[in-house]
């Protein structure tokens, strides 16, 4: 049944409306149940569906029923959505549909002018498998077209399947990396990444300096901000920043039809200058972001709109504007659109929470109540970096509230979690950080001795930038020997 509703719950009013006259035409005999089967399905009678067949203990023909409504909402669906498609790439797929029936019809001049349209509408889109369906057809029916010059359509045939190729061989990579990236997130598995993205782009053929498409660059993008994410370095990812700027100066042909794309890469670009301290290459960036989320009627504004927000508040935040920041997150949360990632969802609430904590505000517990399902959750949805933090930032919450015992039970609950994941995967400093909070919640007073400074600085490692989020959590200790906010100790580390 999960199926069956799942599909419905993307059904607007007229979509259900349609569906109801589609199952009545196709329906060949009266006493058909499916309208019926639909209905209760919709407003959830589940009473009325255990009695659809009264008196019938006919478990057969209710699988069948089901079965059938489920097979006809997947074809109305198929159909429904590829007639409300306007995307361009679907209105190159028409074309090339719509040109091979008038070919069996034998009109061939409106063919051929469709096939034409069909390419350059593609071409910019840098739809490779559709370019080759459309030269494909163009191949087969170059015998009725006097004036196609067969030899320079076989050349960009040819051309064509090579960069097809070269994408493949990229969109392989990319599923490998991508599934290595959940094994390390969401179960804890421990891996050179590193050293797996060199064999793995070895092995196929791909270099990651090579950029084909808006498509490729951000897959490209995508594995090294996960990359440095897991180091805590975005230093690593620095030539990845000036190869996509010049890309995307050298494509500004292209961007409109590549407009997810497009903005996914300048919300990599703003982040990555975030991570790296330089904020005004990020606003940069972000500003631009904006900007394309407006086009096309705004249709990528709800899939980024929490992470553009998100991003822009922390730009403000980590430079010296405290309080607009909180002000323009807490707005971003209360205006989430409905059908927003969870993801991104919990990131901006966390994020609040950190911002609560570094100001001292008690209203930091009330955000950090909304986190209410175990930790074991958060490793399967979040992933085990994002779940680590959450907790230290728990614990810090707690020990700045006076709620020692309740701080100590979570270091000691975290410590029996994750001292050994922390080992595996070389992050130790993590440990020693959990170890000095400790040490600060049971005896206080020895934030204001010279050696607990000391250990604080120790734990920056002072040959790379220093990651925004570690420099936040140090920022708590500091504040401790320093008599300071948390936010105040953290944007002094920055400077």
């Amino acid at each position: 049944m999960n199926a069956i509703t799942d599909i419905i719950s993307l059904m607007n009013y007229e979509d259900k409306r349609s569906f109801n006259l589609y199952l009545r035409k196709k329906n060949k005999r009266a006493d058909t149940k499916n309208t019926q089967l639909f209905k209760l399905i919709e407003t959830d009678d589940i009473n009325s569906i255990n009695n659809l067949y009264k008196g019938q203990k006919n478990d057969d023909a209710y699988h069948a029923l089901r079965k059938r409504l489920h097979d006809s909402l997947v074809e109305f669906m198929a159909n429904r959505t590829f007639e409300k498609n306007t995307s361009e790439a679907n209105e190159v797929l028409r074309l090339l549909v719509v040109s091979r029936f008038f070919l069996e019809h034998h009109l061939t001049k409106t063919a051929f002018k469709c096939l034409a349209k069909a390419e350059a509408k593609a071409l910019p889109l840098e739809q490779f498998s559709l370019l080759n369906e459309i030269y494909l057809t163009r191949l087969q029916y170059a015998h009725i077209n006097p004036a196609e010059a067969l030899d320079v359509l076989i050349e960009k045939f040819r051309r064509n399947q090579q960069q097809m190729q070269q994408e493949a061989q990229l969109n392989i990579a990319y599923a490998l990396l991508r599934r290595e990236l959940g094994e390390i997130h969401l179960r804890g598995k421990v891996v050179d990444f590193g050293a797996f993205i060199l064999d793995t782009m070895g092995s196929l053929g791909v270099s990651l300096d090579e950029v084909l498409t808006y498509k490729s660059l951000y897959q490209i993008l995508f594995i090294a901000n996960e990359y440095a994410t897991m180091n805590h370095n975005f230093t690593l990812v620095e030539p990845f920043v000036t190869k996509s700027y010049k890309f995307i100066e050298s494509r500004k042909d292209r961007a409109e039809g590549q407009l997810y794309y497009h903005i996914y890469i300048l919300y990599f670009l703003a982040n990555i200058n975030f991570r790296n301290h330089r904020f005004d290459e990020s606003n940069r960036y972000l500003k631009l972001m904006g900007e394309q989320m407006q086009k096309q009627n705004g249709r990528y504004q709800p899939r980024f709109y929490i992470r553009h927000q998100l991003l822009t508040s922390l730009n403000l935040h980590f430079t010296g504007q405290g309080e607009a920041a909180l002000a323009l997150a807490e707005k971003a949360l209360k205006a989430t659109p409905k059908k927003a990632e969870p993801q991104d969802v919990n990131d901006l609430r966390i994020c609040i929470t950190m911002f609560l904590v570094q100001h001292h505000n008690k209203a930091s517990i009330k955000y950090m109540n909304q986190f209410n399902h175990t930790d074991a959750w958060y490793e399967k949805k979040l992933g085990m970096l994002w779940t680590i933090r959450k907790n230290l930032l728990e614990i810090l919450m707690h020990a700045q509230f006076e709620n020692e015992e309740l701080a100590l039970a979570r270091l000691k609950s975290f410590k029996r979690r994750y001292k050994k994941y922390l080992a595996e995967v070389r992050e130790q400093r993590v440990m020693e950080y959990a170890l000095m909070v400790e040490r600060y919640i049971l005896k206080p007073e020895i934030a204001q001795h010279p050696d607990f400074k000391k250990g604080i600085i120790s734990i920056m490692n002072p040959e790379i930038k220093e990651d925004i989020f570690v420099i936040s959590f140090l920022g708590w200790l500091l504040a401790k020997a320093g008599k300071k906010t948390a936010y105040e100790a953290a944007l002094e580390l920055l400077k």
